[in-house]
């Protein structure tokens, strides 16, 4: 169907099914009045639902990019959510949810080089997807992203690795929105994501993948932007998740208010007015 409200961009929403019964819709955006010249699947930050990013969507189909939504396990669409009974990890997400987004994109927009992307532990899972991928991606795309090792950060974010899986194993889940950081996370993911922040390295529980040799493979080209004021993704986050992949060329990219009108440039604020970030990614892929 095209869309009333911007007439050159068709989108759409493609039901899927994981191996475990889990469902979830997969939003595409596609530009009506031409082929899409490349396509990317782009994967939210911990906690923010597919439809926040609508506006990059829109922006990016606009310049000729198709691009695909993926909706977290637990959020929006997905009809899963996070409790003492509902619990999973990053083997689900990495090993059933992703792969099935990916390979829904690939049929919808066939004949085009497909990207993965994400925005925080987006960009981070979207490097492990490219690693894991039996068809490796034509590029990654990173914004607001990098690998969480305490060491990167101020020392007291360890803190925050030990607190959130106590928390949510007392509770059975993460209560994030209560908390004010993440959504309502399943123990499992928060388990798998606090560890990647104290050791520094990824794994994911019941998964049969040794991620960072996965990654020290990973070779297809990044794109990174940087937003200038974000903590929660500093230069040296970014870094050491960048050279997890010594054999994949990287560009990075600060992004500063004056790139973004004026508003700050931090973990969030630019997907408020996201047309410059669209610009920076459509220009790379």
């Amino acid at each position: 169907m095209t869309d009333d409200s911007t007439p050159d961009i068709v989108t759409s929403s493609q039901p899927l099914r994981m191996t475990d019964g889990a469902s979830a819709d997969l939003l595409i955006y596609r530009p009506a009045s031409a082929p899409p010249r490349a396509a990317l699947l782009w994967l939210p930050a911990m906690g923010v639902g597919a439809r926040h990013y609508d506006g990059l969507a829109r922006a990016l189909a606009a310049r000729g990019v198709a691009v695909a939504l993926h909706e977290w396990r637990g959020l929006g669409s997905s009809d899963r959510r996070a409790s003492r009974r509902a619990n999973w990890g990053y083997r689900e997400l990495l090993g059933d949810d992703l792969p099935a987004s990916l390979a829904a994109l690939r049929r919808s927009v066939p004949d085009v080089p497909v990207h993965v992307g994400g925005h925080s532990l987006g960009g981070q899972l979207a490097c492990l997807l490219a690693a894991m991928a039996i068809q490796p991606p034509a590029g990654v795309v990173l914004v607001g992203s990098g690998a969480p090792y305490w060491r990167r950060f101020k020392s007291w974010v360890v803190l925050a690795y030990i607190a959130a899986p106590a928390l949510a194993n007392l509770v059975g889940r993460l209560p994030g929105r209560r908390i004010g950081f993440g959504g309502n996370e399943a123990r499992g993911v928060i388990a798998d994501w606090s560890r990647s922040g104290r050791k520094g390295t990824y794994s994911a529980k019941g998964l049969r993948v040794d991620l960072e040799a996965a990654l020290r493979r990973q070779s297809a080209p990044v794109l990174a932007l940087r937003l200038r004021d974000d903590w929660l993704a500093p230069a040296a986050s970014l870094e050491f998740l960048l050279g997890k992949m010594p054999d994949a060329p990287s560009q990075v990219h600060l992004v500063s208010p004056v790139d973004l009108d004026g508003q700050a440039a931090d973990h969030f604020t630019w997907m408020k007015a996201p047309s410059a970030i669209a610009c920076r990614i459509a220009e790379g892929l």
